[in-house]
């Protein structure tokens, strides 16, 4: 009587990877909770060296930032909240406050200083033009590339 081979695919024959033992690290303390559908958190200074930073504050809250609460995540004991003035529950440690927008916000923030850098290179690449010389001529490539190992010839 011959057996019949039992072939299994190899999804199921995989090998359990082992673990690597993770280091200690120190906590971080700006560890923010997930934001809700639509939003972006971000830190943002709230003072600098024992001085209240309230231009960056209100220029935040003008461009559509609100602040994050700790009531709004009962279920995170371990984030740290502003215990007294006028920032009191809102989540933030060390002169930081956590904020949040709509994505759209963050988008449209992001576009408008690409536009900024774009146009800062552009003006550096011309000037850069304006000094070249035929017979020694500037390269504008603007690409990097990685190398690794290679013949060594002797």
């Amino acid at each position: 009587m011959t057996e019949k081979l039992k072939k299994s695919t190899r999804k199921i024959e995989t090998r359990e990877k082992k673990a690597r033992k993770r280091g200690w690290v120190p906590p971080s303390n700006l560890d923010a909770p997930e934001p809700p559908e639509g939003f972006h958190h971000r830190c943002v200074r709230a003072e600098f060296r024992g001085e209240q930073d309230e231009k960056n504050i209100m220029a935040r809250l003008r461009s559509g930032y609100e602040f994050v609460r700790k009531e709004e995540y009962p279920d995170r004991i371990d984030l740290p909240s502003i215990s007294d003035g006028k920032f009191k529950g809102v989540i933030g440690v060390g002169g930081l406050l956590l904020m949040r927008c709509p994505i759209e916000v963050k988008e449209d923030r992001d576009a408008y200083f690409a536009e900024i850098t774009k146009g800062k290179q552009d003006s550096i690449d011309n000037d850069l033009m304006k000094d070249e010389h035929p017979s020694m001529p500037i390269s504008k490539e603007k690409r990097s590339r990685v190398e690794f190992g290679g013949n060594k010839k002797s």
